[in-house]
């Protein structure tokens, strides 16, 4: 049996040749981020959310610390913390799945679907079970704010007043104070 850290390299290594965007935090190989694509037949389709993953150095016997950084409308994704309550990945984990397995398998199940009687989202919950087309819009609408693919995940900083001004329209908008300052 190999050593866990030769472990976390292989699994770390085997998600990098696959086709996932994989930024690394720090020089370790215990905290980063992979960049993951709404499933095609979701309401996700399209987007592109950026989740953090934490390895600990029991991984692969204790599971991966797995959330979303970008706002996701789910039933089992808190939208603030970006946490994930899904059995396989917390209490069901097994040493025998690997963090490919989290991003082709276990993930995209999680938005296909979603299991609104176990939410951290208790508004996304009651939503889907009421009005299961006023979710997706819901859902549509989240992908189109915060994971747009061109984004790569970014949460969109909020804009002042003053950002919203092209350089010449600043440049004016100092010499209008300027004049209605000179007496």
């Amino acid at each position: 049996m190999s050593s866990p850290s030769k472990r976390r390299e292989m699994d770390l290594m085997k998600l990098m040749m696959s086709d996932y965007k994989v930024e690394m935090i720090n020089d370790g190989m215990q905290e980063f981020y992979v960049h993951f694509h709404g499933p095609k037949d979701s309401p996700y389709h399209g987007g592109v959310w950026k989740t953090k993953v934490e390895l600990s150095e029991a991984y692969p016997y204790k599971s991966p610390s797995i959330g979303f950084t970008n706002k996701m409308y789910h039933p089992n994704v808190d939208e603030t913390s970006g946490s994930i309550c899904l059995d396989v990945i917390n209490e069901k984990w097994s040493p025998m799945f690997d963090l490919v397995n989290v991003f082709e398998v276990f993930l995209p199940q999680l938005l296909l679907y979603p299991n609104p009687s176990h939410p951290l989202n208790g508004e996304a919950a009651a939503l889907m079970m009421r009005d299961q087309n006023a979710y997706e819009e819901r859902v549509k609408e989240y992908c189109q704010k915060y994971a747009k693919p061109e984004d790569e995940g970014a949460i969109p900083e909020e804009k002042s007043s003053e950002d919203e001004l092209s350089e010449d329209e600043y440049d004016s908008s100092e010499e209008a104070i300027a004049e209605t300052v000179d007496p």
